[in-house]
């Protein structure tokens, strides 16, 4: 009966390589927003489209747009994950 023999190849295993592999890309986009994030702190309010106003009701006059009091800017989801973070970085030195 043959004996299994080790080899060392140095390769990892297929299902643990892949997964690595989805690891690191994951990290890539989750950096590059976080990323695009820090450069561009404002998106578009959703309300709004960025306007920062909207026909009134009558149709004939314009509105500011409650949602973004009329700045037509939101921050985004990540810069406020940054605020974050900084914030308790700050408050733990303190």
């Amino acid at each position: 009966m043959p004996t299994p023999t080790a080899t060392a190849t140095g390769a990892l295993p297929g299902s643990i390589g892949a997964w690595l592999c989805l690891l690191l890309i994951a990290g890539a986009v989750v950096g590059g927003y976080l990323a695009s994030c820090a450069i561009w702190p404002f998106a578009n309010c959703r309300k709004c489209h960025g306007l920062g106003r909207f026909h009134a009701p009558s149709g004939r006059a314009w509105r500011r747009c409650r949602r973004c009091k009329g700045t037509g800017a939101r921050l985004r989801i990540g810069r406020r994950l940054i605020n974050h973070v900084r914030r308790l970085r700050a408050d733990a030195n303190h």
